[in-house]
């Protein structure tokens, strides 16, 4: 059962303790409530799960898990508290600013958005929970059809373009590696510090898991609809070279990311209560699918497999 904002303060013993408390929601959030806590000096985020994620396939256990690995790599926020059984996290507030996509999108910023993803992909340690892009297609296409979702009319075409993509990548399995599988813009902040560089720092990891990362890597460029001198340079930051075969996987994986957002919105459609149009959401992406799956080098993608 859902907790009151005080009651979840309450389950916080250094919140409950505090001696001058201040309570505020954030806005930004869709699926999960959020709120900065000020705190006898001190900023945090208590982050309320929301009602029916568990039908997105989000396990709370694995994003705090994700989550503190994170942190403890400076790649996130540190988290500060899990509130059992809800699985709420508390983190540490950043003092930032978030950074439009145009401008996250230049070389400079790029690099440093390619140099957190290498270290958590290659310092996260095992995740007890999966990112398949194509089984979560899959588990998130039942779930629409069971709740009576709208579904486009080629359909059966995406799905084509989805096992045509799978069939090419198993040829060239990939290792199983932590992931965050939701890289789009407002997920990234540009952290304050006094006289100095601040960081860059990712948020919201409900979707972590362990997966390619090739989708983190086109989740993110899909995101920032990254021209392809822009994908040489992150790609090029993160591997230190780019091969004709780095820049088909992610060419492929960019549709399927797509996919997934699609679903993700279809799947709202059916489940949330939440005065949001989820239907417009997925018309959007399955209307960037169309065109990312129909590039005239599709062919030569696969072929690189």
């Amino acid at each position: 059962m859902a907790l009151s904002i005080e009651q979840a303060v309450a389950k916080v013993p250094f919140l409950a303790s505090a001696k001058d408390i201040k309570v505020a929601p954030l806005t930004g959030g869709i699926t999960n409530l959020n709120y900065k806590i000020d705190a006898d000096g001190r900023s945090y985020v208590i982050r309320m799960a929301g009602e029916g994620t568990e039908l997105l396939g989000i396990k709370r256990d694995v994003e705090h898990a994700a989550n503190k690995a994170a942190g403890l790599l400076g790649v996130a926020p540190e988290v500060a508290y899990f509130i059992e059984p809800e699985g709420y996290l508390v983190t540490r507030f950043v003092k930032g600013k978030h950074i439009p996509p145009a401008e996250l999108a230049k070389d400079d910023n790029l690099r440093r958005v390619a140099r957190k993803l290498r270290v958590f992909h290659r310092n996260c340690p095992t995740l007890a929970g999966e990112f398949n892009v194509f089984r979560r297609v899959e588990m998130l296409t039942k779930v629409s059809k069971s709740n009576n979702s709208k579904f486009p009319f080629d359909f059966d075409w995406v799905m084509q373009k989805a096992n045509e993509v799978e069939t090419a990548l198993k040829r060239d399995p990939y290792t199983p590696t932590p992931c965050h599988d939701d890289l789009l813009n407002l997920n990234w902040m540009d952290e304050d510090s006094p006289g100095d560089i601040g960081e860059i720092r990712l948020l919201d990891w409900e979707y972590a898991g362990m997966g390619d990362i090739f989708f983190d890597l086109a989740n993110f460029s899909h995101h920032h609809r990254l021209n392809d001198e822009q994908v040489h340079v992150f790609l090029g930051e993160y591997f230190g070279e780019v091969t004709p075969r780095h820049f088909a996987r992610l060419k492929l994986m960019w549709p399927m990311s797509e996919l997934h957002e699609s679903m993700w919105g279809t799947t709202q459609t059916g489940i949330s209560k939440l005065d949001e149009d989820f239907q417009g959401y997925a018309d959007l992406w399955f209307g960037r699918i169309r065109q990312s799956a129909t590039d005239y080098r599709w062919e030569s993608w696969l072929k690189q497999f």
